[in-house]
């Protein structure tokens, strides 16, 4: 019965602010809800978005208490709020400098969608990575390991990547395998460092990437793996490794490394995570194939 009492207090204080309103009022939630969108889009594509997810359960966990009126939780709620937030502050530092940048960067009287840098880091025409371009890149992996040819490619998928893009050198090229064979070429100026496809197109070359801390990987495991677990521990890219010195082929997603991959594990590992279809339908689109090619 008290709750019911409080909820009726509320819609009460709300029926009488609604009639005090006036266009002022109006036009300033209209500005609100607009940085609030722009700054959820922004969050989206960055690490802050998994950490917004877990402050959301939080804070419905404090609802429940304060509902409940749980006062031992409440009051370490209210002693742990005090430095909490220069924690997240801290913690989406690089995130932070990176959106001031980009703001005092643009124009702001060019159009109104320019005033905030929140956008979602895709350029103009970018789309998915199609089934043309894993053909292509599964092919430049496999070609790569019979020579030898170390190679270290990441695959953007809903985070972006422009941050590690801005590390290394502009291509803005279609991905073919020639492309990719004659970027990781030994000896050549781009083959150091990573390449970075974002959609159907190699966005970057010889980018600099994190590398893991991991304890648990392999001794065994050289630099170019531990960037690649590194990359995928940070965003949700998917990212193929070619070992300069077995030839073999892995790949890295979400801290988490599967190696000894073959052509065809290799384009259903894509389709999976990348275009996120069921393993099933990956393996039937291959049978399919097999049993075309059979009957002609």
């Amino acid at each position: 019965m008290q709750y019911l009492e409080r909820l009726n207090e509320y819609l009460n204080r709300f029926k009488t602010y609604s009639t005090n309103m006036d266009l002022g009022d109006l036009l300033e939630i209209f500005i609100i809800s607009i940085v609030v969108y722009y700054i959820l889009a922004w969050m989206k594509t960055t690490r802050a978005w998994a950490l917004l997810k877990g402050l959301i359960v939080i804070g419905g966990f404090m609802l429940i208490a304060v509902v409940m009126e749980m006062k031992t939780i409440l009051w370490i709620g209210e002693k742990v709020l005090g430095f909490a937030v220069t924690a997240l502050i801290i913690v989406l530092q690089p995130e932070l400098r990176k959106a001031l940048e980009e703001l005092g960067t643009k124009n702001l009287f060019a159009d109104f969608t320019g005033i905030l840098p929140f956008d979602s880091h895709k350029k103009t025409g970018e789309g998915s990575l199609s089934v043309k371009s894993i053909n292509e890149i599964a092919k430049a992996c496999v070609e790569m390991g019979k020579v030898k040819t170390g190679a270290l490619i990441v695959i953007e998928r809903e985070e972006s990547l422009r941050e590690y893009e801005r590390t290394g050198i502009p291509v803005d090229a279609m991905v073919t395998s020639q492309l990719l064979i004659n970027i990781f070429e030994k000896n050549t100026p781009l083959h150091d460092g990573a390449v970075i496809i974002s959609g159907d197109r190699v966005s970057s070359a010889t980018c600099y990437l994190p590398l893991s801390d991991n304890l648990s990987l392999s001794k065994e495991l050289g630099t170019r793996h531990r960037a690649a677990v590194g990359i995928s521990e940070v965003t949700d890219s998917l990212t193929i490794i070619v070992s300069e010195e077995t030839g073999k082929i892995s790949a890295a997603c979400e801290g988490e490394l599967t190696r000894n991959l073959d052509q065809e594990r290799l384009k259903n590992l894509i389709r999976q995570i990348v275009m996120k279809e069921p393993e099933e339908k990956a393996k039937g689109k291959r049978i399919w194939k097999g049993r075309s090619k059979a009957k002609e």
